[in-house]
C-alpha cells in the first residue's frame, strides 16, 4: 500500500486492492479512522507480516464491519482478526485452511461468514456462539459432521454445506428456526438417499394396494387376486398427521431435508408413503438417527411448521 495513504484519504470508507499481487497490507491501513469496508480477494496474503501488527487495537480494529481476504493463501484464520469486535462480514473463501480456531467466536458481531473452497475437516463447537450470525458458508470442503450445539444459532437463515463428507445431520439442526435456506448436495447422504429413491421404488404390488387404500375402492375378495387381497390388509398408515396416505413394505424412514432443486419434494421427517407426501411445501432429508414412529409424527408435525424452504441447490 502506498505511504501517506491515511494523509491522502482521512476519511476514505472502502478500500478495494482485490487481484493486485499484494503479499502484505501495510501499518498505513492502522491509520484509517474512518473505513468500514476491506476487499482483499485474490492476492498473495497469507505469509508472515500478512496483516498489520496491532490491528485489532488501532482505529481499524473498532471501524472495519467488512472484511474480505478471499482467494489468498492463508494457512489458518489470522489471530489478528479476532480482535476487530465490530466486524459482521468476514470472507475467507478459497484459501488454504484446514480448521476454524475456537477464537471464532470472539467475532460477536459477525453476521456473514464464508469459509468456502477450504480444507475444513470440522466445525468448532464455539462457532455457535455467534449471536448475530445468519449466513454460513461452509461449501467445498472436507466436512465429516455438523456439531448439535450448532443449533444454537437462533438467528441463521441460510447454511451452505454442500460439496462435503457429511453422511448425516444432527436432529437438533431442527431448532434453526429461522434457517430459510440449507445447501447440502455433493454430500454423502444426498447421493445415497437419491439413489436409493430412485433404483428401490415401491413395487406394482404395493402402488395397486396404495391407490385401493387412498382413493377407498370398494372391492369383494373375488375381485382382487388373493395375494393382493391378502396384502392390503398390511396396510399402515402414514405418520404424517396431513396426509392419508398408506405404506406396505416400501417406505423411507429418517428423513429430514430435501428439494434438489425442486426435482425431489418430500415431507419433513415422514415416511414416502404417497402421492399427497410430495407437496410443494415439505422437504426433507436423510439421517442416521432412528426414532419410533410417534416420535416422527410429533417432530415431523412441528418441524413442517418451522421450515417452509429449504434450497439444496
Amino acid at each position: 500500500l502506498p505511504a501517506g495513504l491515511s494523509q491522502w484519504f482521512p476519511s476514505l470508507e472502502v478500500l478495494d486492492v482485490s487481484g493486485t499481487g499484494l503479499a502484505e497490507l501495510g501499518a498505513e491501513l492502522l491509520a484509517l479512522p474512518c473505513l468500514h469496508t476491506l476487499l482483499a480477494k485474490n492476492n498473495r496474503l497469507g505469509g508472515p507480516g500478512s496483516l498489520p501488527k496491532g490491528l485489532g487495537q488501532a482505529a481499524l480494529g473498532r471501524s472495519l464491519r467488512v472484511l474480505n481476504l478471499s482467494g489468498n493463501r492463508f494457512l489458518e484464520v489470522p489471530p489478528a482478526l479476532f480482535g476487530l469486535r465490530g466486524l459482521r462480514s468476514l470472507s475467507l473463501g478459497g484459501n488454504r485452511l484446514h480448521s476454524i480456531p475456537p477464537d471464532i467466536q470472539e467475532l460477536r458481531s459477525l453476521e456473514f461468514l464464508y469459509l468456502g473452497g477450504n480444507f475444513i475437516t470440522s466445525i468448532p463447537p464455539e462457532l455457535a456462539n455467534l449471536p448475530s450470525l445468519s449466513y454460513l458458508v461452509l461449501c467445498d470442503n472436507k466436512i465429516q459432521s455438523i456439531p448439535p450445539q450448532l443449533a444454537q444459532l437462533h438467528s441463521l437463515r441460510s447454511l451452505s454445506l454442500h460439496n462435503n463428507l457429511l453422511t448425516y445431520l444432527p436432529r437438533e439442526i431442527l431448532n434453526l428456526v429461522h434457517l430459510e435456506e440449507l445447501s447440502l448436495r455433493g454430500n454423502p447422504l444426498v447421493v445415497r438417499f437419491v439413489r436409493d429413491l430412485t433404483y428401490n421404488p415401491p413395487s406394482l404390488l404395493e402402488l395397486a394396494g396404495r391407490t385401493i387404500k387412498t382413493r377407498n375402492v370398494a372391492y369383494a375378495p373375488s375381485d382382487l387376486p388373493e395375494n393382493l387381497v391378502r396384502y392390503l390388509s398390511l396396510a399402515s398408515n402414514c405418520p404424517n398427521p396431513k396426509c392419508g396416505g398408506v405404506y406396505f413394505d416400501s417406505c423411507v424412514r429418517q428423513i429430514k431435508f430435501v428439494d434438489f432443486c425442486g426435482k425431489y419434494r418430500l415431507p419433513l421427517m415422514h415416511y414416502l408413503c404417497s402421492p399427497e407426501c410430495s407437496s410443494p411445501c415439505s422437504s426433507a432429508s436423510q439421517s442416521s438417527t432412528s426414532q419410533s414412529e410417534s416420535d416422527s409424527e410429533d417432530e415431523a408435525s412441528v418441524a413442517a411448521r418451522r421450515m417452509q424452504k429449504v434450497l439444496l441447490g
